[in-house]
Order: C-alpha cells, then sequence, then structure tokens
C-alpha cells in the first residue's frame, strides 16, 4: 500500500536561549573532562535578560569560580552575542551554584569489588538512522539544521550583515511511499537588526533555502509557501527575548519527531548518564546497521536502572515486517557490543571534552573529528551487520 503523507521537522541556532543554555552546559562538562576524564558532571543553565545562572552536581577537580564564569562569557562572544539586554561582557551578571554530587548516586554507579559500574541513571534511550540522506538522517530534520548552519557561518565571517543570533528554521516535506520527493514549505524567523526592513530581511536569507536543500527537493516549491520572519520584526532576541534553559530542545537535538525519543536531555551530563552515552550508541548501533544495507530503517531502545551494568532490553525494529532479519541483527548487537556503561564509554572514546560543539545543529548527522567528536557517527562496525 502507498503510504503517502506530509512530515515536518524544526531547528533551532545556537542563539537561541536554550541552545545557549546547552552551550554552556556543555562547556561545563568538557572544562571538567579535559582535567579529569572520569569527572562526574550534570550541569543545568538558566538564562534571562542579562544574566546567566548555574547550577548543578559536579565530582572532580576543583575549577576555579572566575575561571569557570570567563568561559560563559567566551561561549556568549563567541556565539554572538553582544546586546543590550544580553552581552559577553560585565553587563550580564553570571553566579554559579554548582555543588558535589550526592553520595547516593556515587554509590549506584561506582565500581567496586566485583560490581561493574552502573547507569547513571534509569530510563530509556533511542537511536535512529535511515537512508533519506548521505548522513542517514531524515531529511526534513538534516536540511533544517543545514540553513541555520551556513547562516552562521557567514554571520560569524562578516558576509551575512544585520542578521544576528536567534534563529530558528522549520521544513515541511512531501513523503511518497515513505521516501522524501519534494519540499512543500519553509518557515526561517531570524534576529535581525533594526537597521533591517523585511523586505530586506528576506533577501537576504532567502537564497540560504536554495544552498541548504537539493535543486530537485525545491523544483515545486511554491514562493508563497516560502515563510521568512512571518511575524514581522524580531528584533529583541535571545535570552532578552526569553528565558533559556538546558535540555529544553531535545527533538531538534536527535531527529526532529520522526523517532522516539525517551525524554532525557543530553547537554550538562557526562557520560556516565546513559541519557547521553546511550542515546549515542544507539545511533551508532543503528546508523550502521542502514550503511550495511540491512534496511532503509532502523530504530534501536536501550533500557536502564541506575546502579545496574547492563542493559534491561535491547528493541530493534527494521523497515518492513522481516522478524528472521530483525532477530539476527539483535542477535549480532548482543555478541559484538558491551552496551554497559562503561563499554559505551570505552567504544566510543566518550571521557573526553567532545561536547561543546554538539550543543546546535544536532548530535547526529556531524561529521566524525579527529580529537574524537560525533564518534558515534562512524560507519566502522558495517562488516558485522552486512547478511
Amino acid at each position: 500500500m502507498k503510504n503517502n503523507y506530509l512530515f515536518t521537522s524544526e531547528s533551532v541556532s545556537e542563539g537561541h536561549p536554550d541552545k545557549v543554555c546547552d552551550r554552556i552546559s556543555d562547556m561545563v562538562v568538557d572544562s571538567y573532562l579535559s582535567k579529569d576524564p572520569f569527572s562526574r558532571v550534570a550541569c543545568e543553565t538558566l538564562t534571562t535578560t542579562n544574566k546567566v545562572i548555574l547550577a548543578g552536581e559536579i565530582r572532580g577537580p576543583e575549577i576555579k569560580k572566575n575561571e569557570l564564569i570567563q568561559k560563559v562569557r567566551d561561549c556568549i562572544k563567541d556565539i554572538g552575542y553582544d546586546q543590550n539586554g544580553f552581552s559577553w561582557k560585565d553587563q550580564t551578571s553570571i553566579e554559579s551554584y554548582l555543588h558535589a554530587q550526592s553520595s547516593d548516586i556515587a554509590m549506584g554507579v561506582d565500581s567496586k569489588d566485583n560490581k561493574d559500574e552502573g547507569a547513571g541513571d534509569q530510563g530509556i534511550m533511542f537511536g535512529y538512522a535511515c537512508n533519506e540522506t548521505e548522513d542517514l538522517m531524515p531529511a526534513p530534520i538534516h536540511y533544517s539544521h543545514k540553513i541555520l548552519r551556513l547562516m552562521a557561518e557567514d554571520r560569524k565571517k562578516g558576509s551575512l550583515i544585520g542578521i544576528e543570533p536567534d534563529s530558528k528554521s522549520q521544513i515541511t516535506m512531501y513523503y511518497e511511499n515513505d521516501k522524501p520527493v519534494k519540499v512543500t514549505s519553509v518557515v526561517i524567523s531570524t534576529q535581525h537588526s533594526k537597521d533591517l526592513n523585511q523586505d530586506e530581511v528576506r533577501k537576504l536569507i532567502y537564497p540560504y533555502i536554495k544552498k541548504s536543500i537539493p535543486e530537485n527537493l525545491l523544483k515545486e516549491l511554491d514562493e508563497k509557501e516560502v515563510y521568512i520572519n512571518p511575524t514581522g520584526q524580531f528584533i529583541i532576541g535571545g535570552p532578552d527575548g526569553d528565558s533559556g534553559l538546558t535540555g529544553r530542545k531535545i527533538i531538534v537535538d536527535t531527529y526532529g519527531g520522526a523517532a522516539p525519543h525517551g525524554g532525557g536531555a543530553f547537554s550538562g551530563k557526562d557520560p556516565t548518564k546513559v541519557d547521553r552515552s546511550a542515546a549515542y550508541v544507539s545511533r551508532y548501533l543503528a546508523k550502521n546497521i542502514v550503511a550495511a544495507g540491512v534496511s532503509d530503517r532502523c530504530l534501536i531502545q536501550l533500557a536502564y536502572a541506575i546502579g545496574v551494568s547492563k542493559p534491561l532490553s535491547i528493541y530493534v525494529k527494521l523497515a518492513g515486517k522481516d522478524e528472521e532479519k530483525t532477530e539476527d541483527v539483535k542477535k549480532q548487537i548482543e555478541k559484538n557490543f558491551d552496551l554497559s556503561p562503561r563499554g559505551i564509554r570505552e567504544m566510543l572514546g566518550l571521557n573526553k571534552p567532545i561536547y561543546e560543539v554538539t550543543s546546535a545543529y544536532g548530535h547526529f548527522g556531524r561529521k566524525p573529528t579527529n580529537k574524537g567528536e560525533f564518534s558515534w557517527e562512524k560507519n566502522d562496525k558495517i562488516g558485522i551487520f552486512k547478511m
């Protein structure tokens, strides 16, 4: 039977107030891991007009409060905020309420005697991959990210003048027989200087749609279905326009709603927290399965209990209903992958300061680097799954 439908995903830029918080929280994680790779960090950030507040639990080396506050200012400066209501300069107050990790949590997570290291919390985590794009990501979220990332790159280079850091994008695509065949609408809202009117904003932003999305997907797009700043001017933005919190963009961070989400955010958490590490390894498994040609789509779910090292369950769902193939994939996972928190960290090299760069434009569909960033995006386990 035909399966035709419209599907929409959104992205937000690094200057979105929630993403500012994700960036700062991941900077804190990296700061501690760079000094001790086995640090424990759970950091939440709040931003509002000219204020940043850090809160959470730490177990690791001492980092002076002034040093951490300066790094917060460096994050804000790199994002591009120097406005009356939010700036990297002294007008923005930065407070830190980070404190020692609970001994009860540490007791459950630590390895001791014959007990292996346990998961840092209970929960379910999902990984997903599909062959809609070369990065094996769903097309709507992939292109939504790309538009904003290219805008940010040009803004920072000085070639996109008058556009400010806070922006959002949204793409609706028509699927025919479960395959994306065309874009039917695009929405982009972006903060801008008071010197630009809306016609000027549209002229600046419209080209990024064509830069980001393949021509064959745009050929039927009606210009009337391209909405740029549809509510009008957008001058007051970022934390001055709306408060921000860590972990409020979990669908943007993952698959744009194309796959389930277990509910746990990533940013601000060290890799003993399976919210983060198990979601990464689930994507790693799903991506290698699709890259091996086993299936057009793959969904993985892992479940954990706090203090328990092994996953309580492993669920695999492939395109189609081939139960024998699905069972074989599951057996290969159980045979070849150590999915304990320790096993995941060692397999993907997660005890490194590699997280700040993940805080905007998605944790998945990115290119692995020689620093160890996005190691879960490698296609180095294809041979295990080829049938």
